[in-house]
């Protein structure tokens, strides 16, 4: 390492991952907006924050924790353009409010 690589890490840092308490406020901001699945979740974030990443052990152990607490449903749909059915996820209606407020830690982290 030379005291130029410092810099340059500065310069250009790599991307954070999001932890599990992270990703499960991320998720609900986004599927408050709109029904979306794992994949779209990912790519979503990397193009609106790009200095964040979010891996796919996280990514889908947060699905599950928001689905075993009932936050959101999820059903396969087949997407127009694309090979195989996707599963699907969105807020389900008892969890709205909360999950506002989970969406809301979310904006505030990030600015």
């Amino acid at each position: 390492m030379k005291l130029e690589d410092i810099y340059k890490f500065f310069e250009n840092p790599p991307p954070t991952y999001l932890c599990q308490e992270l990703a499960v406020c991320y998720i609900l901001y986004v599927v408050l907006q709109g029904e979306s699945y794992g994949t779209e979740l990912i790519q979503r974030l990397e193009a609106e924050y790009p200095n964040y990443r979010l891996s796919d052990t996280v990514l889908y152990s947060a699905i599950k924790f928001l689905e075993d607490h009932r936050a959101i449903t999820g059903y396969w749909k087949k997407l127009e353009g694309r090979g195989r059915p996707r599963r699907m996820y969105q807020v389900s209606s008892e969890w709205m409010s909360q999950a506002q407020d989970l969406a809301r830690l979310w904006q505030q982290y990030i600015s």
